[in-house]
């Protein structure tokens, strides 16, 4: 019933015509809301409660807290902020492989220790967008090195676009086979969370200013 509550502030769902339930609480809309508006605390927080219970453990804090468990004060400031990283790229990944029912979006490649959930806006310039799974594309990992490294990008209708720079390295059987025959196709778009279109625009600028 929560779910369904959620299903009805969804625009996803929205945009496809499902609406959920049209009474949801005030408190479910503030959970949403939350969410939405601060990816990075809630995520973090969400995680190590689902941790305790998953261990079975009580939950270490209050619901009102900012901060979960093992942020304790006594906890060193460089430990904490590597258990953080670890949970928001360990929730990230979930995210957005679960989006595309793990597979590439390229390729289709379902081998999951071979997919990337890679970031469209680089992580270290966008704290903001870290976890928002707009910013995400399920990748396998050479294209994943790839689109890290601006050698592809997506253009407005979201089709593999090929940087002059991996061009140069043409002919070459194994470019034209892994990237070359697969230029211009669409990527595969999941329902949840597509990816953002003003996201790639701006990974596509970057890639074409790279000579």
């Amino acid at each position: 019933m929560k779910l369904v509550n959620f299903a009805s502030m969804d625009p996803a769902h929205r945009s496809r015509g499902i609406k959920g339930l049209a009474g949801h609480s005030r408190s479910d809309e503030q959970v949403w809301n939350e969410f939405h508006d601060n990816w990075d605390k809630m995520t973090v927080l969400s995680e190590a409660k689902l941790q305790n219970l998953e261990a079975g453990h009580a939950p270490a804090v209050p619901a009102s807290e900012a901060e979960p468990e093992y942020a304790a004060r006594d906890v060193p400031t460089e430990a904490t902020a590597t258990v953080r990283v670890r949970t928001m790229q360990s929730f990230f990944r979930k995210v957005v492989l679960a989006a595309y029912n793990s597979r590439c979006c390229i390729t289709g490649n379902p081998v999951e220790d071979l997919l990337v959930a890679s970031h469209i806006l680089p992580w270290s310039d966008f704290p903001q967008q870290r976890l928002n799974p707009r910013n995400g594309l399920c990748l396998a990992a050479h294209f994943d090195r790839a689109f890290d490294r601006r050698l592809v990008a997506f253009d407005c209708e979201m089709r593999l676009v090929l940087s002059p720079v991996l061009r140069r390295y043409l002919p070459n059987p194994a470019i034209e086979s892994e990237f070359v025959h697969r230029e211009g196709q669409r990527l595969i778009c999941p329902d949840r969370f597509p990816p953002e279109a003003e996201f790639l625009a701006y990974h596509r600028d970057r890639m074409l200013q790279i000579e």
